[in-house]
Protein backbone atom coordinates (compact mmCIF):
# COMPACT_ATOMS: atom_id res chain seq x y z
CA UNK A 1 0.00 0.00 0.00
CA UNK A 2 0.91 3.50 -0.65
CA UNK A 3 0.29 6.32 0.77
CA UNK A 4 0.93 9.83 -0.22
CA UNK A 5 1.74 12.61 2.31
CA UNK A 6 1.44 16.57 2.39
CA UNK A 7 3.98 18.87 3.59
CA UNK A 8 6.92 16.43 4.35
CA UNK A 9 10.09 18.24 3.94
CA UNK A 10 12.82 16.82 5.90
CA UNK A 11 14.53 13.98 7.94
CA UNK A 12 12.63 14.94 11.20
CA UNK A 13 9.05 14.69 8.67
CA UNK A 14 10.17 11.07 7.77
CA UNK A 15 10.77 10.29 11.70
CA UNK A 16 7.46 11.72 12.59
CA UNK A 17 5.51 9.98 10.15
CA UNK A 18 7.68 6.82 10.87
CA UNK A 19 6.53 7.10 14.52
CA UNK A 20 2.95 7.32 13.58
CA UNK A 21 2.95 4.45 11.25
CA UNK A 22 5.13 2.17 14.33
CA UNK A 23 1.82 2.91 16.62
CA UNK A 24 -0.43 1.29 14.28
CA UNK A 25 1.79 -1.84 13.89
CA UNK A 26 2.39 -0.98 10.32
CA UNK A 27 5.27 -2.81 8.47
CA UNK A 28 7.09 -0.22 6.24
CA UNK A 29 8.91 -1.37 3.15
CA UNK A 30 10.37 2.44 2.30
CA UNK A 31 9.55 5.72 3.55
CA UNK A 32 10.70 9.12 1.46
CA UNK A 33 9.61 12.59 1.42
CA UNK A 34 5.96 12.44 0.64
CA UNK A 35 5.63 8.91 0.11
CA UNK A 36 5.40 5.74 2.23
CA UNK A 37 4.94 2.28 1.36
CA UNK A 38 3.66 -0.43 3.71
CA UNK A 39 3.30 -4.08 3.40
CA UNK A 40 -0.24 -4.70 4.03
CA UNK A 41 -3.13 -2.45 3.73
CA UNK A 42 -4.06 -0.52 6.63
CA UNK A 43 -8.07 -0.78 7.96
CA UNK A 44 -10.47 2.27 6.72
CA UNK A 45 -10.81 2.96 10.57
CA UNK A 46 -6.50 2.97 11.07
CA UNK A 47 -5.84 5.07 7.61
CA UNK A 48 -8.64 7.39 9.33
CA UNK A 49 -6.84 7.31 12.93
CA UNK A 50 -3.45 8.01 10.92
CA UNK A 51 -5.13 10.81 9.02
CA UNK A 52 -6.37 12.45 12.15
CA UNK A 53 -3.10 12.11 13.37
CA UNK A 54 -1.04 13.30 10.85
CA UNK A 55 -3.10 16.48 10.75
CA UNK A 56 -2.37 17.21 14.27
CA UNK A 57 1.56 17.01 13.00
CA UNK A 58 1.10 19.27 10.14
CA UNK A 59 0.38 16.75 7.91
CA UNK A 60 -1.80 15.99 5.09
CA UNK A 61 -2.65 12.22 3.45
CA UNK A 62 -3.41 12.96 -0.50
CA UNK A 63 -6.29 10.77 -1.75
CA UNK A 64 -6.06 12.74 -5.33
CA UNK A 65 -4.05 12.12 -8.23
CA UNK A 66 -2.95 15.75 -8.79
CA UNK A 67 -2.25 16.62 -5.08
CA UNK A 68 0.26 13.85 -4.85
CA UNK A 69 1.64 15.18 -8.67
CA UNK A 70 1.89 18.42 -6.90
CA UNK A 71 3.87 17.11 -4.01
CA UNK A 72 5.98 14.94 -5.64
CA UNK A 73 7.03 18.45 -8.19
CA UNK A 74 7.18 20.12 -4.33
CA UNK A 75 9.29 17.52 -2.84
CA UNK A 76 11.63 16.80 -5.87
CA UNK A 77 12.52 20.77 -6.01
CA UNK A 78 13.11 20.06 -2.13
CA UNK A 79 15.14 17.53 -2.12
CA UNK A 80 17.07 18.70 -4.87
CA UNK A 81 18.35 22.07 -2.76
CA UNK A 82 17.70 21.33 0.45
CA UNK A 83 19.15 17.69 0.78
CA UNK A 84 21.31 16.78 -2.28
CA UNK A 85 25.01 17.43 -2.53
CA UNK A 86 24.81 18.38 -6.40
CA UNK A 87 23.55 21.57 -8.03
CA UNK A 88 20.85 21.42 -10.54
CA UNK A 89 23.23 21.34 -13.98
CA UNK A 90 20.35 21.20 -16.21
CA UNK A 91 16.97 23.26 -17.20
CA UNK A 92 14.68 22.70 -14.04
CA UNK A 93 12.17 22.29 -16.59
CA UNK A 94 13.47 19.23 -18.06
CA UNK A 95 14.89 17.89 -14.85
CA UNK A 96 11.48 17.53 -13.66
CA UNK A 97 9.75 16.65 -16.71
CA UNK A 98 12.44 13.44 -16.76
CA UNK A 99 11.83 12.80 -12.84
CA UNK A 100 8.43 12.51 -13.28
CA UNK A 101 7.63 11.35 -16.36
CA UNK A 102 5.62 14.13 -17.57
CA UNK A 103 5.19 16.57 -20.05
CA UNK A 104 6.67 20.08 -18.37
CA UNK A 105 3.88 22.18 -19.73
CA UNK A 106 1.50 20.02 -18.22
CA UNK A 107 2.86 19.94 -14.62
CA UNK A 108 3.53 23.92 -14.86
CA UNK A 109 -0.05 24.42 -15.89
CA UNK A 110 -1.25 22.07 -13.41
CA UNK A 111 0.78 23.73 -10.43
CA UNK A 112 0.25 26.58 -11.52
CA UNK A 113 -3.29 26.17 -11.17
CA UNK A 114 -4.01 24.45 -7.87
CA UNK A 115 -0.70 25.87 -5.68
CA UNK A 116 -1.47 29.83 -7.19
CA UNK A 117 2.20 30.18 -8.38
CA UNK A 118 4.44 28.94 -11.29
CA UNK A 119 7.05 25.92 -10.38
CA UNK A 120 9.86 28.72 -11.24
CA UNK A 121 9.05 30.84 -8.02
CA UNK A 122 8.62 27.81 -6.59
CA UNK A 123 12.01 26.75 -7.26
CA UNK A 124 13.43 30.23 -6.30
CA UNK A 125 11.73 30.42 -2.96
CA UNK A 126 13.35 27.24 -1.91
CA UNK A 127 16.84 28.42 -3.15
CA UNK A 128 16.44 31.79 -1.37
CA UNK A 129 15.40 29.25 1.67
CA UNK A 130 18.35 27.70 1.49
CA UNK A 131 21.00 30.69 1.07
CA UNK A 132 19.31 31.98 4.08
CA UNK A 133 20.35 29.07 5.85
CA UNK A 134 24.04 28.71 4.31
CA UNK A 135 24.04 32.86 5.23
CA UNK A 136 23.43 32.23 9.07
CA UNK A 137 25.49 29.47 9.29
CA UNK A 138 28.29 32.10 8.33
CA UNK A 139 30.82 29.36 6.80
CA UNK A 140 30.43 30.63 3.43
CA UNK A 141 31.06 33.72 1.40
CA UNK A 142 28.90 35.06 -0.79
CA UNK A 143 30.56 34.14 -3.52
CA UNK A 144 30.64 30.78 -2.19
CA UNK A 145 26.99 30.59 -1.58
CA UNK A 146 26.45 31.66 -5.17
CA UNK A 147 28.56 29.35 -6.62
CA UNK A 148 27.01 26.40 -4.17
CA UNK A 149 23.49 27.15 -5.28
CA UNK A 150 24.13 27.26 -8.82
CA UNK A 151 23.96 30.89 -9.53
CA UNK A 152 26.10 32.89 -12.06
CA UNK A 153 27.44 35.59 -9.94
CA UNK A 154 27.50 36.52 -6.44
CA UNK A 155 25.60 39.58 -8.18
CA UNK A 156 22.64 37.73 -9.38
CA UNK A 157 22.41 36.32 -6.16
CA UNK A 158 22.28 40.03 -4.50
CA UNK A 159 19.80 40.80 -6.76
CA UNK A 160 17.25 37.82 -6.82
CA UNK A 161 17.40 37.59 -2.94
CA UNK A 162 16.43 41.03 -2.84
CA UNK A 163 13.82 40.63 -5.26
CA UNK A 164 12.36 38.12 -2.60
CA UNK A 165 13.11 39.17 0.68
CA UNK A 166 12.69 43.03 0.27
CA UNK A 167 16.63 42.73 1.96
CA UNK A 168 20.35 42.06 1.03
CA UNK A 169 21.85 39.48 1.76
CA UNK A 170 24.52 41.59 3.62
CA UNK A 171 21.23 43.22 5.50
CA UNK A 172 19.61 39.76 6.27
CA UNK A 173 22.85 38.48 7.48
CA UNK A 174 23.69 40.88 10.22
CA UNK A 175 19.92 41.29 10.96
CA UNK A 176 20.27 37.53 12.02
CA UNK A 177 23.51 38.10 13.83
CA UNK A 178 22.42 40.71 16.06
CA UNK A 179 19.22 38.55 17.17
CA UNK A 180 21.88 35.54 18.01
CA UNK A 181 24.00 37.78 20.15
CA UNK A 182 20.69 39.29 22.11
CA UNK A 183 19.67 35.60 22.95
CA UNK A 184 23.20 34.76 23.63
CA UNK A 185 23.33 37.43 26.22
CA UNK A 186 20.35 36.28 28.01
Amino acid sequence: MHIYIKNMVCNRCITAVKNELEKLNANIRSIDLGEVEIEEDLSPQELTELGITLKQLGFEIINDKKGRLIEQIKNEIVYVIHHSESILNTNLSFWLADKLHYDYTYLSNLFSEVEGTTIEKYFIAQRIEKVKELLVYDELSLSEIAEAMGYSSAAYLSSQFKKVTGFTPTYYKSVKENKRRKIDEL
